[in-house]
């Protein structure tokens, strides 16, 4: 295969959402299997709704997941020269023509098109045609430029994901390229930017489907060859319904907040409607080299939320904690927390995340381990903070502090030693422990806990919970 280079080119009107997000990742992963080139392209060209903060929102959720433009930053906007070059040429060729026709004559045909019951279309007034005497230009009127669509013939879509798909010609009236103030229109944009990039594989939503076919003549009246096209089927709901806040049709950015891992994200992405025998779970380096078109279903994907915490609960388990760590820390810093005053955060990383499905959750659970305790889960407090616990309390801490080395087993050997030289089973040692340096009756391991809280903090916690229920009494 020659080299590919596919791009994704949302429009800031908006989030990067996570059907943008799907399409992106489609894109990336079929350029790196070939060893080929993706690129981001900002197609800004609606001035009125397109904002910075937009442009912001895709570029701070495609670095969020990895997926890297091989290219510098491209916004249409930039290129209004180029595409005025282009309408030149295509006036000067006969592909293009100068359209006079006023809005309201517009409105007025399609008026009269569907009394007829018609399709309504533009009617070619103004397209130039041999033997065709056209009216003068009225005074005054800007002009719009039209593409001259084939009158006659097909054009022939062989999509990689929906199989064949023919167009007539006559069904596809003379598109605006250019508006009377000279601004071009989306489905020229597009056209230019993919002929001049190089585009070799286009790949987006199935909204695009009918855009396609008048993209395609355009870049046959410039003598380009067009690219291939993949169109990717949308995204519903797990109830089938349109997909929609309420199933998780949230920004990139918003599933960050989350607690989800990019990298976990982009995996149940990748299964929307694609698949690899029975494989759920990828790396970033098999997706690459599974990817492919041919087991991409042209049927609606569903979205299902459970499933994607499942899938970002496999991937805190299986995953070298070192890379969770920057996410871990963003979660921690976002609760008020300062990850440098408290244990490191790999090992924190490896005791939570069995119990843990997001780093949010992590992030709640661990803010102990950094920030003093705010006070006490009142129900476990009044079960375990009692003057028994509280006596029990005293004596460990006055055994802990004798300890000569603070490490895990010497506070395993210690705490079960502790238990079992008063008769007792360990769960009524370690629970009173847990409410007082934890705040609740539920942590980590008690050993591991203990260890990763240090000597300091432990000691000074367990008198705290001792004082409290000496002046509750």
């Amino acid at each position: 295969m020659s080299s590919v280079v596919t791009r994704f080119a949302p429009s800031p009107t908006g989030y990067l959402h996570i059907g943008g997000a799907r399409t992106a990742l489609f894109s990336y992963l079929y350029a790196k299997r070939f060893g080929g080139k993706f690129l981001l392209r900002i197609e800004d060209t609606d001035r009125e709704r397109s904002t910075q903060e937009a442009v912001d929102a895709i570029f701070e959720g495609m670095a969020w997941l990895g997926l890297k433009s091989d290219f510098a930053e491209i916004y249409q906007t930039q290129r209004f020269d180029r595409y005025r070059e282009v309408v030149q040429q295509m006036l000067a060729a006969g592909t293009a023509y100068y359209c006079y026709a006023s809005k309201e004559e517009l409105d007025q045909m399609r008026a009269e098109q569907m009394a007829r019951k018609e399709k309504p279309r533009y009617d070619g007034r103004w397209r130039p045609e041999r033997d065709k005497v056209l009216p003068a230009p009225p005074e005054g009127v800007q002009p719009v430029v039209r593409f001259r669509n084939p009158p006659d013939g097909q054009v022939v879509l062989k999509d990689l994901i929906k199989g064949e798909i023919v167009f007539d010609n006559k069904e596809l009236d003379d598109l605006i390229i250019a508006r009377a103030d000279g601004v071009p229109t989306y489905n020229f944009c597009v056209v230019v930017d993919d002929w001049d990039m190089g585009i070799t594989h286009v790949i987006r939503g199935d909204d695009h489907v009918n855009n396609t076919p008048r993209q395609i003549n355009i870049l046959k009246a410039l003598g380009a060859t067009p690219p291939e096209y993949a169109h990717v089927s949308m995204i519903l709901g797990a109830d089938g319904a349109k997909l929609s806040k309420r199933h998780g049709a949230l920004s990139v950015t918003e599933y960050r907040a989350m607690g989800f891992m990019p990298e976990a994200l982009l995996n149940y992405l990748v299964r929307l409607g694609w698949s690899h025998g029975d494989q759920e779970l990828f790396t970033r380096q098999e997706m690459i080299e599974k990817f492919d078109f041919d087991h991409v279903s042209a049927s609606p994907a569903r979205f299902d939320m459970e499933k994607a915490y499942w899938v970002n609960h496999q991937y805190l388990k299986i995953t070298d904690p070192a890379i969770v760590v920057p996410e871990f820390d963003w979660h921690l810093r976002r609760l008020g927390v300062d990850p440098a005053s408290g244990p490191a955060l790999a090992p924190v990383i490896e005791q939570q995340r069995e119990r843990c499905r997001t780093l949010v959750e992590m992030a709640e659970k661990s803010k102990f381990f950094y920030a003093e305790l705010d006070g006490y889960n009142e129900k476990d407090a009044a079960k375990h903070l009692t003057a028994e616990g509280a006596a029990l309390l005293t004596e460990l801490a006055a055994a802990l502090e004798a300890l000569p080395e603070w490490t895990a087993p010497a506070l395993h050997v210690a705490v079960n030693g502790f238990a079992e030289g008063r008769g007792l089973g360990l769960g009524k040692v370690a629970q009173p422990i847990r409410v007082a340096v934890v705040g609740m009756a539920i942590s980590p391991p008690i050993d591991q806990t203990l260890f990763l809280l240090g000597r300091d903090r432990t000691l000074a916690r367990l008198k705290a919970a001792v004082a409290y229920v000496q002046n509750k009494s």
